[in-house]
């Protein structure tokens, strides 16, 4: 027998259904009531599917603004088990972004959490969990957020078929999250499967394209494990840079990925524009060398991979003695695999590591995230 301690889901509250409505027709404009008439026939005749409809016509009417608060409170409460769960919670987190006050915000998400049966409604409590974990983050709680993350993806890693719209609220909050603790690597794949579940011209404004991809490129060039941009420079979203103050971090973008060093140096001057590249212009300097040894090897045949130290030197714009390291460097990162014969100063190389990598984000990608993406 188990002996852990069944908590009970919290009961609706005895609503006066008759009374919210009838007051609500007398406190509300004019062109809200044809609203709370169809919630009181609907209601009635039990057509939950068609009010939870409704519901959602009135929750995206401006002029309900004020009112969406109590009429899920006061209203929704009394038959929300009867509601699809998924839907129950996307209603709810459209009516939490009304509530300004953040401890009331906080617990309007929790009471709902806990009124969802994780095991029946796994997606809607994933959804809930991730709208309740950027909720913490906005207000500053980055080790509440951090748990309802991974608590969030031990559910949704279960899961398969997973509507698009969960997956998006996770990969968001996880991205914001690492954005905020300045983890490059781990915002930049987390960003990427966001992109890959929602439709940027629909679901984003023009601003927050331009942020997006700023953003996905800042972490691409500052990430230590990145080295492959492969998946960033087929998407989209780098056209919103077209045209902007930033269109030379796409430049940038596609100069690291050729392992241009002469464009990589001519485009430097420009990282003043942004201090943290600035900053870390040793790293970049770097970084631009390995991606040039990395298409250096590339272009070689595949049964011509042996390499003089002095014309990886020539090809990466070293000196000589740094060589070494940095093909130490790669090796470690497991960008090349190889072996250096020091005697002869040469590097033996293969590129089948780097292989592997291209597609690195797309497998951890649910199939049904890229067909819905």
């Amino acid at each position: 027998m188990s002996t852990e301690m069944v908590v009970d889901k919290p009961k609706a509250p005895k609503l006066d259904i008759d009374e919210f409505l009838t007051l609500a027709v007398l406190e509300t404009p004019q062109e809200l009531h044809q609203f709370f008439e169809s919630f009181r026939s609907l209601y009635s005749r039990k057509l939950w599917h068609q009010l939870t409809l409704k519901l959602f016509e009135f929750f995206d009417y401006p002029l309900s603004k004020p009112y969406r608060v109590a009429t899920f409170d006061k209203f929704v409460r009394d038959f929300e088990s009867r509601l699809n769960q998924l839907k129950l919670v996307e209603m709810g987190v459209k009516v939490s972004k009304e509530i300004d006050n953040p401890v009331h915000h906080l617990t309007f998400l929790t009471d709902l959490l806990a009124r969802i049966n994780t095991e029946k409604s796994p997606e809607a409590h994933v959804l809930l969990l991730s709208t309740l974990a950027h909720a913490k983050l906005v207000y500053g709680d980055n080790e509440g957020t951090k748990a309802d993350i991974d608590s969030a993806w031990k559910v949704l890693d279960e899961l398969s078929g997973v509507d698009p719209s969960v997956n998006a609220a996770y990969y968001s909050v996880a991205a914001d999250y690492y954005k905020a603790k300045a983890e490059y690597a781990p915002y930049y794949k987390n960003s990427l499967l966001y992109l890959a579940c929602i439709d940027p011209l629909k679901d984003l404004t023009a601003e927050e394209r331009v942020l997006r991809a700023h953003d996905l490129g800042i972490t691409a060039f500052l990430g230590d494990t990145i080295y492959n941009f492969g998946e960033l420079l087929m998407h989209p979203i780098l056209d919103a840079l077209d045209g902007t103050e930033y269109d030379w971090i796409k430049k940038l973008l596609f100069t690291f990925n050729e392992g241009n060093i002469g464009k990589f140096e001519a485009l430097a001057p420009l990282f003043s524009k942004e201090p943290i590249l600035q900053e870390n212009y040793p790293f970049l300097r770097q970084k631009i060398c390995l991606m040039a040894l990395i298409e250096s090897v590339f272009k070689r045949g595949a049964y011509d991979r042996t390499m003089s130290f002095q014309t990886i030197a020539e090809e990466t714009r070293l000196p000589l003695d740094e060589v070494e390291h940095l093909v130490m460097k790669a090796l470690s990162l497991k960008l090349i695999r190889g072996s250096l014969d020091q005697v002869d100063q040469k590097a033996h190389m293969t590129l089948a590591a780097w292989g592997s990598k291209l597609h690195q984000v797309e497998e951890r990608i649910a199939p049904e995230v890229l067909v819905n993406g």
